[in-house]
């Protein structure tokens, strides 16, 4: 079973390169942040000629989240346990279940800057993530948590620590906050899988060159139960989905995280 996840800066704008990179790259799951648009606008139609089943949570304006799959997609909720989604300003967490498996698209605040209201709301936001775990998910369950965390979990998570001093991403707040998540009974797929080496990286500025010179960071992440970690096949970045230039086929400044799984699709 292949589960991506992926932040694409607004599906309209690339919903071309997101249709080509299905079809070439045949995920099972894929998991998406940032759509910018709302329900009604979702592009449903796109994904159904490429075999996939949607549930989307977005309301037209910034954030938005989505599960496309091609294995079935039940119990969907959009949001946090106990919010009514038709009054959720942000839209950043949504939740189904595809053949057993309980998925999760997630996109964590940005939080701004240390000193900022954002930034407590971030850390406040991943506390509830943890409470959502708490819950409503079972350790012993085969359990995808996915998306854009905005959070370098390590030093070596990023190009160069230097430059980050004394910026969110990488605060000790946040990346404590990001392993009482861990401590849940997850495993990070791309580290279990990369254990040696910086990155990969999942993101990269559209500012100075930063892709071609390296400068990224890696922050969005595919986090697993134990069940699901034990048939960790495979995880990688795909940094060729990152290339491209022009306002028309400019692409997303994330990359797509890739998790392969020794586990049939249909069990």
């Amino acid at each position: 079973m292949r589960v991506v996840t992926w932040n694409v800066n607004s599906l309209r704008a690339r919903l071309e390169r997101v249709q080509e990179w299905l079809a070439a790259n045949q995920p099972d799951i894929c998991l998406l942040q940032e759509t910018k648009c709302s329900d009604d606008a979702f592009p449903t139609g796109a994904f159904a000629e490429l075999g996939y089943a949607t549930a989307h949570h977005g309301n037209g304006r910034w954030n938005g989240v989505a599960i496309a799959s091609r294995i079935g997609l039940d119990d969907v909720r959009p949001g946090f346990l106990h919010e009514d989604p038709s009054t959720i300003e942000e839209c950043r967490i949504i939740a189904a279940t595809c053949a057993g498996t309980r998925v999760m698209s997630v996109y964590v605040p940005n939080g701004r800057s240390l000193e900022s209201e954002q930034y407590v709301a971030k850390l406040a936001w991943l506390e509830r993530l943890r409470t959502e775990l708490d819950e409503c998910c079972n350790r012993n369950d085969s359990l995808v948590v996915a998306g854009d965390f905005n959070i370098a979990p390590e030093d070596r998570d990023v190009w160069d620590i230097a430059e980050f001093i004394g910026a969110t991403h990488v605060s000790q707040k946040e990346r404590d906050a990001l392993k009482n998540i861990l401590a849940w009974g997850l495993t990070d797929a791309v580290r279990e899988a990369n254990p040696e080496g910086p990155g990969p990286f999942s993101w990269w500025d559209y500012r100075g060159g930063a892709f071609h010179r390296g400068w990224g960071m890696r922050i969005d992440h595919v986090l697993l139960s134990r069940r699901l970690a034990e048939v960790l096949e495979a995880a990688h970045v795909d940094r060729e989905a990152r290339k491209g230039q022009g306002t028309e086929r400019q692409p997303s400044d994330h990359a797509p995280v890739v998790v392969d799984l020794k586990i049939s699709s249909t069990s």
